[in-house]
């Protein structure tokens, strides 16, 4: 292969990889017009257009995902082999994509920006949408460098470490014509529920149980974070399943009755998900190992803590 292919090929990777023109360019230290020539070079070796339009976006052609599909993981293993030993926190310049929810933004953020100011002050770290299946592919994608979250499927390219597992409570506001008691199965299921769903599907943990029993229940609204439930909860008759692990947060359960569901489901456990590319990445394993630690010692602090304790 010429020299001018397999830089060709580094770039391209590095656009595929970051899916923008400037990312790449800032990826590759080089500025946007020799990203764009590079491109130009592509279109004309590979006799393709490549990369196309799409709004303000770009989207690679059938024969872009193709070829990716054959070089992205030998180039991911050129690049990782020739900088495997150069990670040093303190000077690098690395940003990291994090898929999470505000649940644990909330928990981990400031203590993780904390560490990386005094630890690698040029790291920097994004928090992106996390969804099940959108984040998993994001991962296998190279679009996301770890997630934290529920695994209901494993394949073997996607690693994990088990961080903890949640159980779940109801909550409702204090005045709630069914608080301060045990709820029946048929009170449960007449009430209006509200559901926090990341991905939109309007069927979560709680139906897959009733799904088994021939029952359903009445989805009367959905949010797609934690943050905006109990300010609904409070001044509505909803009701909701909500993580045990929020059931500590005082700004969260303030002027909410928190009760026992009718039923008895199975806890959820929580994953720190990353791709096997990233197994010997100095980088994703010295993120990873603070992500693990620091989220595991919040785990303990809130299942430690004295009622209502602020996460």
């Amino acid at each position: 292969m010429k020299t001018q292919e397999l830089q060709l090929l580094y770039i391209f990777d590095a656009i595929m990889t970051e899916r923008s023109v400037t990312r790449a360019a800032d990826r590759l230290a080089m500025t946007q017009p020799a990203v764009s020539n590079a491109i130009s070079r592509m279109r004309q070796i590979w006799n393709d257009p490549v990369f196309v339009r799409k709004g303000r976006n770009i989207e690679p052609t059938s024969y872009a995902l193709s070829l990716w599909d054959q070089v992205g993981g030998p180039m991911y293993s050129l690049t990782n082999a020739v900088s495997a030993t150069q990670f040093d926190p303190k000077t690098s310049k690395r940003k990291f994509r994090l898929a999470v929810t505000d649940v644990i933004v909330e928990m981990v953020w400031r203590p993780l920006i904390k560490l990386l100011e005094q630890e690698a002050p040029g790291v920097d770290v994004y928090a992106v949408p996390y969804t099940p299946e959108g984040t998993h592919d994001g991962l296998r994608e190279a679009n996301v460098d770890l997630a934290v979250g529920m695994l209901h499927h494993h394949d073997h390219s996607l690693r994990s470490t088990w961080l903890f597992e949640s159980g779940y409570v109801l909550a409702m506001r204090e005045d709630h014509p069914l608080a301060g008691k045990p709820i029946t199965l048929e009170e449960f299921l007449e009430a209006r529920h509200l559901l926090v769903t990341m991905s939109g599907d309007v069927h979560g943990f709680v139906d897959s149980y009733l799904d088994q029993k021939g029952q359903s229940r009445r989805i009367a609204a959905t949010v797609n974070q934690f943050s905006i439930a109990p300010e609904l909860l409070r001044e509505t008759d909803l009701i909701a399943a909500v993580p045990e692990l929020i059931s500590q947060d005082c700004g969260f359960v303030n002027g909410l009755w928190m009760g026992e569901l009718p039923f008895k489901v199975d806890p959820t456990s929580l994953y720190l998900i990353w791709h096997a590319r990233h197994d010997r990445d100095p980088g994703v394993i010295w993120i990873r190992g603070h992500l693990e630690r620091l989220l595991q010692e919040r785990w303990e602090e809130i299942m430690t803590a004295s009622p209502c304790s602020p996460l």
